[in-house]
């Protein structure tokens, strides 16, 4: 005999909205020691955090979010400047970032219901900062170019504020 309990959940979890979230992949191991490997990796990762953060500010209505969104744009187009002219010190001509493979959690985000929105945009910024927190400690570990790996490892207390704000709004 069926128990009650058990239908009921099932029921109650087949009508419960899935929110998926996909994060941006990591960066290629290469990204870590490699001086233009690392330029693009690191190119990517603050593209998608100023893109998916300005997607924040018009659709978010949460005060919290809204100033994390906007402390998101102004740091990583910080850092991208202070990598573009590291990069530029170190030899190299960077291109233009893409999103590359985080093109899926920025349609992710487009996408998103206003009510899932917050949830959805903080649950995909956990694990993008924490590959960004590898990489670029990595990068200020066993980088090629020492002017990269200054700013590699200028950029890993920033990135380490922003886990901190993060673990904050998750509360």
């Amino acid at each position: 005999m069926l128990k009650p309990l058990p239908i009921a959940l099932a029921l109650i979890l087949a009508g419960a909205p899935v929110v998926a979230q996909t994060p941006p992949p990591p960066p290629p191991a290469a990204a870590k020691a490699q001086a233009a490997a690392y330029v693009k990796a690191a190119g990517m990762s603050d593209l998608y955090e100023i893109t998916s953060s300005e997607i924040a500010l018009q659709k978010s209505r949460d005060a919290g979010v809204r100033r994390f969104a906007q402390a998101m744009i102004e740091h990583h187009r910080h850092t991208t400047a202070a990598t573009v002219q590291a990069a530029r010190q170190a030899g190299l001509t960077p291109t233009p970032p893409q999103l590359g493979g985080a093109k899926a959690s920025i349609e992710e985000l487009r996408r998103a219901k206003a009510a899932d929105f917050d949830r959805l945009y903080l649950g995909q910024q956990a694990p993008a900062h924490q590959a960004a927190l590898d990489l670029h400690q990595s990068y200020a570990t066993n980088g090629d170019q020492p002017a990269l790996k200054t700013s590699a490892q200028a950029a890993v207390p920033i990135v380490q504020q922003h886990i901190q704000m993060l673990s904050q709004l998750q509360r």
